[in-house]
């Protein structure tokens, strides 16, 4: 017997359901939350306990926080959704260029507890913290550029920091509410990839602070795209505001020839048009130079050294651009 053709019945009514969008939002309380560690959403996490028996409530340290960060005019979050972009590598290239101007005060909160690579970029990696009365005090690699990160702590360099969620988030909080960060015209915080706890710590830390918003980093290939768009929801969701898009890694231009090779081809048409479509800001194409990647292992900066390199032009008109919108004296940045 040949099969049917037609429609089964209530076939539509699936179809249609499947089509709808899931909700993404987690169901669980948080821990906040009266009902924290005590409803049916909360069994099975390794942190149960620890929120049925927490004070119920507000965090009282988030005030402390804000009086903290009282004297840092500007908050942005360096954020990608693909590991191995080089968003700690645009951080760092960020901070120098917005330091290059010595009335510019800048800080680099380092919060990838695993994996911290600032310090060993910004040529501070050998480094310890001090603590006064005032609070910790941040690395100097500048008169104008300090810097905060786990590896500081690590009695040796090749330690590895196995931590759950709830300790990573306690650190990040130190970071906020114990550092001594003084006066800053620009606080770059550096995550690490994806949208996980500290990226939800950081965000619930700074709810009262005014955030500037995120700037997001991609590379041009579809793969890498995937995870930004990810990341872009998360933002919407949570609430910051997204500076702009940049594309990292965008094409090889030879120092010698000056021809430009795209060794990580844009498939779906790139940042520009993944920007367009989520009709959020392009802020450029940053091209791949070895010599970032030697600067960083030696700890310099790129800026200084290749100062007419497209890298750091293209690096340049960024820096403009996010300068221009905090009303930071962009056009006399020495970069």
């Amino acid at each position: 017997m040949a099969p049917s053709l037609e429609e089964p019945t209530g076939l539509a009514d699936i179809a249609s359901g499947l089509r709808t969008a899931p909700k993404l939002v987690a169901p669980e309380p948080g821990p906040e939350s009266q009902t924290a560690g005590q409803s049916s959403a909360c069994a099975g996490c390794p942190n149960q306990s620890i929120c049925a028996s927490a004070p119920k409530g507000p965090d009282p340290d988030i005030a402390l926080i804000t009086s903290r960060l009282a004297s840092v005019r500007h908050k942005i979050l360096v954020l990608s959704g693909k590991g191995g972009v080089g968003k700690s590598t645009f951080t760092t290239m960020l901070a120098h260029g917005f330091a290059s101007d010595p009335d510019i005060q800048v800080g680099i909160m380092d919060t990838d507890i695993c994996g911290p690579s600032i310090p060993k970029m910004m040529g501070v990696e050998a480094e310890t913290i001090h603590i006064s009365n005032a609070g910790w005090s941040p690395v100097w690699v500048s008169d104008n550029l300090s810097v905060m990160s786990v590896q500081f702590m690590l009695p040796n360099r090749d330690d590895a920091v196995i931590w759950r969620g709830p300790k990573k988030n306690g650190l990040i909080k130190q970071f906020l509410k114990d550092v001594e960060w003084g006066p800053l015209d620009v606080m770059l915080i550096d995550t690490p990839p994806g949208t996980s706890d500290e990226h939800l710590s950081v965000n619930t830390f700074l709810k009262e602070c005014r955030v500037d918003g995120a700037i997001i980093v991609t590379g041009p290939q579809e793969v890498s795209l995937l995870d930004v768009r990810k990341e872009i929801d998360f933002c919407r969701k949570a609430g910051i505001r997204i500076m702009g898009l940049v594309e990292n890694m965008s094409g090889f231009v030879c120092p010698k020839c000056t021809h430009e090779t795209q060794i990580f081809a844009a498939t779906t048409g790139g940042a520009a048009r993944l920007a367009k479509e989520m009709d959020i800001p392009f802020l450029g194409k940053v091209p791949l130079d070895p010599r970032i990647g030697m600067a960083c292992d030696y700890g310099e900066s790129f800026f200084e050294h290749f100062p007419d390199s497209p890298a750091c032009n293209a690096l340049r008109r960024v820096l403009e651009t996010i300068g221009n919108e905090m009303k930071l004296h962009a056009d006399d940045l020495d970069v």
